[in-house]
């Protein structure tokens, strides 16, 4: 079975979040993903992705906000470039729950948005 989540943030809100809220940072997002996403020309559109991202996959999973910490969806990316889903934690946890195989990702942004797309493949099916 294939399930997906979409999400969209505007990058602004998420700047003028942190900004407000510096631990945002650190309650959001893994340390590397922060390394990542500052080196960045613009570290807002890529933190705004990577949050997307994670909204996007918990979505796909159909476990929502709250069923497992931020941090434990990663967003990395391979050695092409090409985003890359790491769980950890109870999202992994949950992940082997619901059958998962498979999380793929795409991000995107633009000057004043950023969006993500997830695709989770499972064994599951409600058929049975």
């Amino acid at each position: 079975m294939l399930e997906a989540g979409i999400d969209i943030i505007e990058i602004s809100r998420l700047e003028r979040s942190i900004k407000r809220h510096p631990r945002l940072l650190a309650r959001v997002f893994t340390p590397a993903e922060v390394a990542y996403c500052l080196a960045r020309h613009r570290p807002g559109a890529s933190l705004a992705a990577r949050f997307a991202a994670k909204e996007a996959v918990m979505k796909a999973l159909g476990i929502g906000l709250g069923r497992c910490s931020w941090q434990d969806i990663e967003i990395t990316r391979e050695q092409g470039g090409r985003p890359r889903v790491i769980l950890h934690n109870r999202a992994r946890q949950l992940a082997r729950e619901l059958g998962v195989g498979e999380i793929t990702v795409s991000l995107s942004h633009c000057h004043a948005y950023a969006a993500a797309v997830a695709l989770v493949e499972s064994s599951f099916s409600e058929e049975g």
